[in-house]
């Protein structure tokens, strides 16, 4: 079993779709074909020596090899392999879109709109996925601007407000990164304690104000 590689990147292909790409690693005299994600991919340097950390998948008749640039990312594919019915084509886009951090904070929300927004994943998936999901991540605490650890879950209405957020956006005419964008800028704090979506709302249009 494969943990992880050291070696030089001596070719990649990153014009492969869904997100992924595949690059060519060697070390010892020896080349390893691993897939990566666009964000391991464009964290490497152009050239020289590369630590990846890496997934060695098994199917039945074949066998590949998966790397990623931090550890967290490497647990979080493997936590979404877990889920039912997600193989490693829908967990690397489910990563492509969400790094580790951004998708705890989904998961934390229970965001079904942000799920929606990964290429593939439709309502009904998207719903089964944050059930799934959150039995089988292991993923990085969210922490808020002074250090301190913060789960999202305490407040029992905070999917629903965060859709409530969404659903304005959208019909105030933002697209749908503007959208995911300004929902990812809300503070975790606020959206604990948020009783209603009007204030976050505000929040997140001053966020987009912002960013314009």
């Amino acid at each position: 079993m494969i943990g992880s590689i050291r070696g030089d990147v001596i070719d990649r292909d990153p014009a492969l779709d869904k997100g992924h790409a595949e690059i060519l690693v060697e070390t010892h005299g020896v080349g390893y074909r691993l897939t990566v994600t666009a964000a391991t991919l464009s964290s490497m340097p152009a050239s020289g020596e590369v630590f990846l950390f890496v997934h060695h998948h098994h199917w039945e008749a074949d066998q590949k090899l998966f790397g990623f640039s931090t550890k967290d990312e490497r647990l979080a594919f493997e936590g979404l392999l877990g889920a039912h019915k997600v193989g490693p084509a829908l967990a690397l886009a489910i990563l492509g879109t969400y790094p580790p951090h951004q998708l705890a904070r989904v998961l934390a929300q229970d965001d079904l709109g942000a799920l929606c927004d990964v290429p593939g994943v439709g309502k009904k998936t998207a719903q089964r996925l944050l059930v799934d999901l959150k039995s089988t991540l292991v993923l990085p605490v969210l922490d808020t601007d002074d250090g301190e650890a913060i789960d999202l879950t305490d407040n029992a209405n905070t999917g629903a407000i965060i859709a409530d957020v969404r659903a304005a956006l959208d019909a105030l005419g933002y697209g749908s990164d503007e959208v995911r964008s300004a929902i990812e800028a809300l503070d975790p704090v606020d959206v604990r304690a948020a009783m209603d979506s009007g204030e976050l709302l505000k929040k997140a249009l001053r966020a987009l104000a912002a960013g314009a």
